[in-house]
């Protein structure tokens, strides 16, 4: 068994939260309930259709099951995650723990099946076992590697639940009628799709029950089995109490639950956008104009707005809370200085280790006091600065936009530029990395 690092700070689930904390959640269960967690990810991803395991698969540049793993690390009162891997990928799983800091991660042997590898894990907390870090919990939660979106609400459920009946498990309607066929490939029935549910995870146990019945597991369970609850049952005569789930548990199956789950990623981590300009709020000035029209085209999304200079507290802040997306307007400046600071800030924060940061630096053009092309002289020097904090997963670019105008041209470049920003940032699009686009 081999203990993952314990990172400086802990990566939080999409959103504003704390880095490292816990965020605002669902009151956890009782201090003396020790809860561990358990991941099987030894799959071989075979109906993803590509090489590469699927929960290796990279969503944003970053495997998926390090999206999984931030889901669950989050959670205070899991006190430890057991990662089933196999021995070939065992030291790329390593390397997965240490770039994205995880913590609270061990990682054991996979086995050959869904059912061996979940085994492994449970022995892994067991008591009896030589030179364990690890300590046996009263609940365990059993949960897919490939199932990055699960919440603390629904783990919450799974575990009082479990700590209550023995045994719990979260459900979905089924969206499909389930058919049996015949021998001969016909119909032979079909079952009341409005009486049925459809099995997901998480699932969770007190330890004794599900180890005590993966230990009397026949061969054949072990091996063509998927059902954790049904061992519960057939095992160790205990009922699972069955939790309505959300949408979100869904899992990630084949190649286009990929582009699916990037989408979901995306918009998640756009949803609070920071302006910041190298005026004073109270300073009259077209970039506050831009700011609300950013504001009207983004309805939904948070867009918070400041000072570089002396409110650089104000924006570590925002950086704490983890916004991913950042609208710098230069104004006192027909370079790139306030756009350097911020770039500076975020590559100390490391933000970017977890997503991609997306900064777009706005430059307005006076025609009539600046030199057209002495200004995009100035401004093409996005490019080299783009490629240098590419390496730190920041996504740079530059929007130019003409002044001033008439009243009515002024508000359509406006509205433009705010359109392209918001393309920009809910696309996160590394096809306009350094480039300069005009509005």
């Amino acid at each position: 068994m081999e203990p993952g690092p314990l990172g400086a700070s802990g990566p939080a689930e999409p959103g504003p939260r704390v880095r490292g904390g816990c965020g605002a959640a669902p009151a956890a269960p009782a201090a003396s309930l020790a809860v561990a967690a358990v991941l099987p990810a030894g799959g071989s991803g075979e109906r993803m259709g590509v090489p590469t395991p699927k929960q290796f698969c990279p969503v944003l540049e970053r495997p998926l099951i390090s999206y999984t793993l931030q889901a669950l690390e989050r959670v205070c009162w899991i006190k430890d995650i057991v990662v089933s891997v196999t021995r070939e990928n065992m030291e790329a799983m390593k390397g997965i723990i240490q770039k994205y800091q995880h913590k609270r991660i061990s990682l054991v042997e996979a086995g050959v099946t869904r059912h061996r590898s979940i085994f492994n894990g449970l022995k892994a907390l067991a008591e009896d076992q030589p030179d364990s870090k690890l300590s046996k919990p009263e609940v365990v939660i059993i949960h897919d590697a490939v199932r990055p979106f699960v919440e603390e609400d629904i783990l919450l459920k799974v575990a009082t639940a479990a700590k209550e009946h023995g045994a719990a498990g979260a459900i979905r309607p089924l969206v499909s009628t389930v058919i049996s066929p015949s021998a001969d490939g016909c119909l032979d029935h079909s079952l009341e799709r409005a009486r049925h549910r459809a099995s997901e995870m998480p699932q969770a146990f007190l330890y004794d029950v599900i180890y005590a019945a993966y230990q009397q597991c026949s061969d054949y369970d072990l091996e063509f089995g998927t059902e954790c609850l049904q061992l519960a049952l057939k095992y160790c005569h205990v009922k699972a109490k069955l939790v309505e789930g959300s949408p979100d548990l869904w899992k990630v199956t084949y190649k286009r639950d990929l582009y699916a789950a990037e989408s979901i990623i995306k918009e998640r981590i756009s949803q609070h956008i920071c302006i910041v300009m190298d005026t004073k709020e109270d300073e009259e000035h077209v970039g506050h104009h831009l700011e609300e029209m950013l504001k009207n085209e983004l309805n939904h999304v948070t867009v918070t707005s400041g000072p570089l200079g002396h409110a650089g507290r104000d924006l570590q802040q925002i950086i704490l809370e983890q916004c991913y997306s950042f609208v710098c307007v230069n104004v006192m400046t027909s370079a790139f200085e306030e756009t350097q600071k911020l770039l500076n800030m975020l590559k100390e924060s490391h933000l970017s280790v977890l997503y991609p940061v997306v900064v777009i630096s706005v430059h307005f053009l006076d025609y009539k006091s600046v030199h057209f092309d002495h200004k995009m002289e100035n401004l093409m020097q996005i490019r080299e600065l783009a490629k240098e904090v590419k390496e730190r997963n920041i996504l740079l670019c530059g929007l130019l936009i003409y002044y001033p105008q008439d009243e009515q041209k002024l508000q359509d470049s406006l509205r433009q530029g705010a359109t392209i920003i918001a393309t920009l940032i809910k696309e996160r699009n590394s096809a306009f990395i350094g480039q300069l686009l005009v509005a």
